[in-house]
């Protein structure tokens, strides 16, 4: 930066040479600048001294951009577009206008989702958007309100506390049970389709970790569909294809409604838990605070 500063003396130099190259004149961006036309005309002569090209063709009624200020007109109102649209963005962190809710695609689906007509009976002026991704973002830089997060309930530069403790036991839907029936051991289970979930970012246990737990070290089959996402695990299993490791408090809710069939003395509790997560550093605003009470009373 401190290179650039130095080649063109400036920056308005390239403020008033972008304001003319976009209006073809050097009076209308006077104007538009609320400044004389002359301390536009010289800046523009500076830069071009600066850079040792002529910018403009000067022509009767308007300026006509050269080669050189056509290439540097490009990059320079690329680069104003960049910085007004960050700009922007770091004004929206000072509004208080809505909360968000940064969480995976499968909580917001499988445990906001069937919650928010409610939500929505109970606040009507909080505008809640959830926030779905495939990692856990910085919620101060980013600004996030709220976030879920796999753990032990310690991030630094966060407040957290429990959604639900982590346990895993096999689900399936009733029509992959009536089709192939259901495994009468943990053995046994090997021998069924298996539903694989593999996120690249986030570390999360499978079925691998969850054979371990019960003192069963034989690996299980490398076939079997491999997901990505979660949500996309459980429809897959919603669709009869095979067996799935269940989080509890995102597939009970389906067991109740008979979606799926949950083996519960088979659940292993791992030492974790999800938890909603909020920064320690910038209090929360009052629809924020409203939103984290109302999802922790749903617990």
């Amino acid at each position: 930066m401190h290179q650039l500063w130095k080649t063109i003396s400036s920056s308005k130099h390239l403020v008033y040479f972008e304001a003319a190259a976009r209006l073809q004149s050097i009076t209308r961006a006077a104007d538009e600048m609320n400044v004389k036309q002359p301390a536009v005309s010289a800046a523009i002569k500076q830069l071009e001294a600066s850079l040792g090209v002529q910018l403009f063709h000067r022509e009767h009624r308007k300026i006509v951009l050269t080669s050189a200020g056509s290439k540097l007109y490009s990059d320079v109102s690329r680069s104003f577009d960049q910085i007004l649209s960050s700009v922007n963005a770091v004004r929206q962190f000072t509004k208080n206008d809505h909360v968000t809710l940064n969480a995976s695609s499968a909580f917001n689906f499988f445990w906001m989702m069937p919650k928010l007509q409610e939500f929505h009976q109970s606040f009507p002026d909080i505008d809640l958007r959830l926030q779905s991704s495939d990692r856990e973002p910085d919620i101060v830089a980013e600004n996030i309100s709220l976030a879920i997060r796999r753990g032990k309930g310690s991030w630094e530069g966060c407040n957290s506390a429990l959604i639900a403790e982590e346990i895993l036991c096999p689900v399936a839907s009733p029509v992959e049970i009536d089709a192939r029936g259901r495994p009468g051991s943990i053995e046994e289970l090997l021998q069924h389709r298996l539903i694989h979930l593999e996120e690249p970012t986030r570390e999360r246990p499978g079925w691998t970790h969850w054979f371990e737990s019960f003192g069963i070290t034989q690996k299980p089959p490398v076939s079997g569909l491999r997901l990505n996402d979660y949500a996309l695990v459980l429809q897959a299993t919603l669709a009869g294809e095979g067996y799935a490791l269940g989080w509890s408090h995102l597939t009970t809710p389906l067991a109740r409604r008979g979606l799926l069939t949950t083996m519960e003395d088979w659940q292993w509790e791992t030492g974790y838990g999800f938890y909603l997560v909020w920064s320690d550093y910038k209090p929360l605003v009052d629809n924020a605070k409203r939103v984290r009470d109302w999802m922790l009373s749903k617990v």
